[in-house]
């Protein structure tokens, strides 16, 4: 037993450190997760300003919906909701990536960036240089926040109680 309860007061000052390297290893892993979000509605976006016949479109979307809009276009009032949907479908990927992500799995990460820089290579023969330019922003926005999965792991085993049994996340 510590005299006068100095033991608790370290252990208490020590757990509350990890507490908060926790909160902002979950913040970082989080914003990176929500560029999966931000990625899949801007897209959608992109596909009903399409159909609502604007010739403005957001660079953040996705170059595989714009592929999609462009052959909806060519295909009438039939063709406008098959690309919807196909549009929302694919942008449905990218918001079960951020689903998965933002709990830290990195294989979400690694395959949400796989398929966006597969997506950003799409746009290099349409010479969108700007879209390109946003992918990869994005791409290294989304390596940030994978990079506080290790140190979410790491701060979350040292808070488990001794003993405790392993839970799967």
């Amino acid at each position: 037993m510590a005299a006068g309860g100095f033991g608790s007061t370290t252990d208490s000052a020590s757990s509350q450190a990890l507490i908060e390297q926790k909160l902002r290893a979950e913040q970082i892993v989080k914003n990176g997760a929500g560029w999966f979000l931000a990625i899949g509605g801007l897209s959608i976006l992109n596909s009903v300003l399409t159909m609502s016949g604007t010739h403005f479109t957001f660079i953040f979307g996705l170059g595989t919906t714009r592929i999609v809009d462009a052959i909806e276009r060519q295909s009438g009032t039939t063709g406008s909701t098959l690309g919807l949907i196909v549009n929302l479908f694919i942008a449905g990927i990218f918001v079960g990536f951020w689903n998965f992500a933002r709990n830290g799995e990195k294989w979400a990460f690694l395959t949400g960036m796989a398929l966006y820089a597969i997506d950003g290579l799409i746009l290099l023969p349409f010479k969108d240089i700007l879209g390109v330019a946003f992918h990869a922003y994005a791409l290294y926005r989304i390596y940030n926040g994978m990079q506080g999965i290790p140190v979410l792991e790491k701060v979350r085993q040292a808070l488990a109680p001794a003993g405790a049994p392993i839970e799967p996340r």
